[in-house]
């Protein structure tokens, strides 16, 4: 079984910067891609990047592109979110998820079947 723990979240002032970690256990081998994912009050829960495990393509939305950035350490089993200028509208609790399955779409909830917990991340105005 895989599982995903997130940290590294927390409270920032616009403008500012934070580093999201998600570790995993179990069954890497068998991951295709991981991606964060957030759910704002009052919005659904929405694609923010994604990287595939093995080439290290990456993805992400368009509200993030130039400020976020998503790596991982494959010695670690471990996906980074680098956050940069941060805005009060990028307040949310952000969830890491793995999805095994290649033909689904990264973008999508729907094709991830691994869930952290979800941490939060607050940026102040």
């Amino acid at each position: 079984q895989v599982q995903l723990v997130e940290s590294g979240g927390g409270l920032v002032q616009a403008g500012g910067s934070l580093r999201l970690s998600c570790a995993e256990s179990g069954r890497s081998f068998s991951i295709y891609a991981l991606g964060w994912f957030r759910h704002a009050p009052g919005k659904d829960r929405e694609f923010v990047a994604a990287i595939r495990w093995n080439s290290g393509i990456t993805y992400s939305t368009d509200s993030v592109k130039g400020r976020f950035t998503i790596s991982r350490d494959n010695t670690k089993n471990t996906v980074y979110l680098q956050m940069n200028s941060l805005k009060p509208e990028d307040t949310a609790v952000y969830y890491c998820a793995a999805t095994t399955y290649i033909g689904g779409s990264v973008y999508r909830t729907t094709s991830y079947s691994y869930w952290g917990q979800g941490i939060q991340v607050t940026v102040s105005s």
